[in-house]
């Protein structure tokens, strides 16, 4: 069952968290347009019409297979209590989370699922002779320190003090770091610059269409775990609905490599996307939550943050200059002195001849007179937003306020439009490509790895 709903993104002020995080925040600089980590659509009875299995299954034994204990042994390596303990500890510290008891215990299960991928990843670099030098791994540990304002010191303290420690955070470096040099020696992508032209010129073509600004949460799902995925993602919704940010979601259970920025997957045209996902972002409002959406290799919910024009200007990102003029109610006014304070102060402004009358018009209505210069008018509430887009020059907004407190409006001082976005470079498109196919390579690789592994849980 598909779901839709507005959410509170979080985006850009909650800590980075989940894997690949600790490397970004040290390595911080580059970032580049991927598109969707999945595919079309698939029905669930399809994806299991190849399995032999039994409508009322009569269910033998007393253990259940889907209960993960939070210990494992991977090839021989053991993944205690305390590595689970120790990640879910950091997650939650670096997040400021309070967390319900099956909430956590989700994540539990969740940050086993990832030391298992990372065990993986380790293994897998040191059978192909990549080894990662201490030296690398503390420098990097450094970084990491001092982007949340500490010493190496200070920042050990604080992860004891959350119940983490510098050896779990240490580990996470190192399985990010020989995956990616695992990467950089298996997988090679060539972009040609005929494809590049190719997409430079459909981009031209497309001017003026709309493209959006899109964030996902994608897990994988094999047809034996669709439904347990499925329910895991519905979880994710309530918890959203509860106000758990969707990027702190994005960060800790997506399975995708935009996982480390909150799932973001930039500015997308729907061609860009998966069918079932583009028909989705079609009919989506800014705000908007919308999934499970289900694939052939799993389930995506997508979060869309904003919708503009291909190669247009959007006039949101002007920025202006205002005057605001606030006549504020004395404590205890009735709604009916209110309502007649308010129409006196908008005759007054209506008469109004541009930004250099304010001062007499204030005076007149004993208004307070406030200056704000350089704002960018998608930086403010979409309210106020809806009434400064149409106004010219000297031009004043309509009144605005509350009954119990002022009444207020903003006089268009000066404005300055955004120029006109232009085409990427050839480069830039191409670093794009092979981002994206790079990690497609990724997720075939670890779903190898994970298939021909020993892997016990006790």
């Amino acid at each position: 069952m598909r779901v839709r709903i507005h959410v509170n993104i979080g985006v850009a002020k909650a800590i980075r968290s989940g894997r690949k995080t600790v490397l970004a925040l040290a390595m911080a600089g580059f970032a580049s347009a991927v598109v969707a980590q999945t595919a079309p659509s698939q029905d669930l009875t399809a994806m299991a019409a190849n399995l032999d299995l039994p409508a009322n299954p009569t269910i033998f034994g007393k253990g259940d297979p889907n209960v993960r204990k939070a210990t494992a042994i991977v090839n021989n390596t053991v993944i205690t209590g305390s590595d689970v303990d120790q990640r879910v500890n950091l997650i939650v510290g670096l997040n400021k989370l309070n967390m319900k008891g099956d909430e956590r215990d989700q994540l539990r299960l969740t940050v086993l699922r990832q030391l298992i991928d990372e065990t993986l990843q380790i293994q897998e670099a040191k059978a192909n002779d990549i080894a990662i030098d201490r030296k690398e791994i503390d420098s990097t540990f450094e970084r990491v320190s001092k982007n949340y304002n500490r010493t190496p010191d200070q920042f050990r303290g604080w992860l004891r003090e959350i119940g983490t420690s510098e050896r779990s955070i240490k580990r996470q470096i190192e399985g990010e770091v020989a995956w990616s040099r695992l990467l950089r020696r298996r997988v090679d992508i060539n972009i040609s610059d005929a494809e590049v032209k190719e997409i430079l010129a459909r981009m031209e073509a497309q001017k003026g269409t709309e493209e959006y600004h899109v964030f996902e949460i994608y897990q994988n799902a094999t047809s034996d775990r669709a439904a347990e995925v499925a329910a895991g993602m519905q979880r994710m919704i309530q918890q959203m609905r509860e106000g758990t940010p969707f990027d702190y979601l994005a960060k800790t259970y997506s399975e995708a490599s935009t996982k480390s920025v909150g799932g973001d997957l930039s500015w997308v045209r729907p061609v860009m996307l998966p069918d079932q996902l583009a028909e989705a972002v079609r009919t989506m409002e800014p705000g908007q939550v919308a999934g499970p959406i289900q694939l052939p290799t799993g389930f995506s919910i997508i979060y869309l943050a904003e919708k503009r024009q291909v190669l247009m200007a959007d006039p949101r990102d002007a920025k202006v200059s205002l005057r605001q003029m606030t006549v504020r109610f004395a404590k205890g006014t009735a709604e009916p002195q209110a309502t007649a304070i308010a129409t006196k102060f908008a005759e007054a402004v209506s008469a109004m001849q541009g930004c250099g009358d304010v001062p007499k018009v204030a005076a007149s209505v004993n208004a307070e007179i406030t200056d704000r210069d350089n704002l960018a008018i998608k930086d403010m509430p979409a309210g106020i937003q809806n009434l400064l887009l149409p106004l010219q020059i000297g031009q004043a907004t309509r009144p605005f306020g509350s009954v119990d407190e002022s009444v207020s409006v903003l006089v268009l001082c000066g404005r300055d439009d955004p120029p006109t976005p232009g085409l990427p470079s050839e480069e830039q498109l191409k670093d794009g490509l092979v981002d994206q196919r790079t990690n497609v390579r990724a997720q075939r690789m670890l779903r190898d790895l994970r298939r021909d592994a020993l892997v016990e849980y006790r």
